[in-house]
């Protein structure tokens, strides 16, 4: 026979085992209540989840990594634009470039660079040189090259990028929307110099350009008169320098309201008649005239390659045309630069244009 105290405790092992049972599920109950409570009281699955399965704690950046705070990031706005390209002065250089002028095998772009790389002292101003691109081809190709580029959009037009003939429909429209937006320019109160792109910087053309006098604009000509404040000169908008004020924001406002009264025209005529019908006085405008000796073009060469600034494409019809002269212009520039006999020098004679001359006949 057992003992009676043996009996007992085999009797009471199963027993045992059951409130060993009952007490732990009882503890972890009460261990999942609390993970799983809210500060409310509420229970939530996701407040368990959390605290049994915590993310990663993401690292700190590297100080390499993170923007200097130094440095300016230029968007696609208008301001950023102006302001990356302007000088302390905001003064800037603006040129306008479709698809036409970027594309071909020696694109109207490549030749405009060619110049600042071949020019006297013109290296540093293609840091202020800023290209407004009528259309998506212009602006990637100059963004390719890495210079300052600012995507120009018009609500309800979309230049297409194709060559616009001299004085034809969209020639004309291009022209205006050029003209509203340099307005715009003025009104953010930056300086510019306005060139074409089929103007070539043979120079640094600021000493030229009167800086200390109180002048509101000046603009480049056909032929040159004589007189660098005659207004009876026939003007070219495709070289000029402007600064920004109330009065030549005024003459912006007024040149671009007299678009749709002048059905037909290119800005430059109307521009050319509101001087001739006393714009520029009645706005009080100090203008002054440049001469070709310095900023000459195809309509009228300058007479001194010694003093030359800018050479223009003008009196001329098609891009193609202007390509051939314009190169043509670059291999004279080379020779002269090459040359430093006084007898060659006296000698020098521009190419003719004979591309653009020919232009006109098809």
């Amino acid at each position: 026979m057992k003992p009676l105290e043996q009996e007992i405790s085999v009797d009471q092992q199963p027993k045992a085992r059951i409130f060993t049972g009952i007490w732990i599920f009882a503890l972890f109950t009460l261990v999942i209540i609390y993970l799983g409570s809210n500060r409310d009281g509420s229970m939530s699955l996701s407040t368990l989840t959390q605290k049994f399965y915590r993310s990663k704690p993401i690292p700190s950046p590297s100080p390499l990594s993170l923007p200097n705070a130094n440095e300016k990031t230029y968007g696609n706005t208008l301001e950023e634009a102006l302001a990356s390209a302007s000088t302390k002065n905001n003064t800037l250089i603006i040129t306008v470039a479709n698809k036409a002028y970027t594309e071909g095998d020696k694109s109207m772009l490549d030749i405009f660079l060619d110049a600042f790389w071949l020019g006297e002292d013109t290296h540093p101003l293609k840091e202020h040189l800023l290209i407004v691109a009528v259309d998506q081809t212009a602006y990637d190709r100059c963004m390719f090259l890495k210079l300052h580029c600012y995507r120009l959009e018009t609500e309800g037009v979309e230049f297409d990028g194709n060559e616009k003939l001299y004085m034809s429909e969209d020639f004309i429209k291009m022209m205006w929307r050029r003209t509203l937006f340099l307005g715009d320019v003025l009104k953010h109160g930056y300086n510019f110099i306005f060139t074409d792109m089929d103007v070539l910087w043979l120079r640094d053309p600021f000493p030229q350009l009167t800086q200390g006098e109180n002048l509101d604009l000046q603009i480049s000509v056909d032929r040159f008169n004589g007189d660098q404040w005659d207004d009876n000169h026939p003007i070219n908008t495709g070289f000029y320098m402007i600064k920004s004020n109330n009065k030549t924001i005024a003459l912006f406002d007024e040149w671009y309201g007299e678009k749709n009264k002048s059905v037909g025209m290119k800005e430059q005529d109307v521009l050319f008649n509101m001087m001739r019908n006393g714009a520029f006085k009645r706005l009080d405008l100090r203008v002054r005239f440049l001469d070709t000796i310095f900023f000459s073009g195809f309509c009228e060469n300058s007479r001194d390659v010694k003093e030359v600034s800018t050479v223009h494409a003008n009196c001329c019809r098609s891009i193609k045309a202007k390509v051939v002269d314009l190169i043509m212009v670059l291999h004279d520039w080379k020779k002269f630069k090459a040359s430093s006999d006084n007898d060659t020098l006296e000698e020098f004679r521009w190419s003719d244009h004979r591309a653009c001359i020919d232009s006109w006949k098809r």
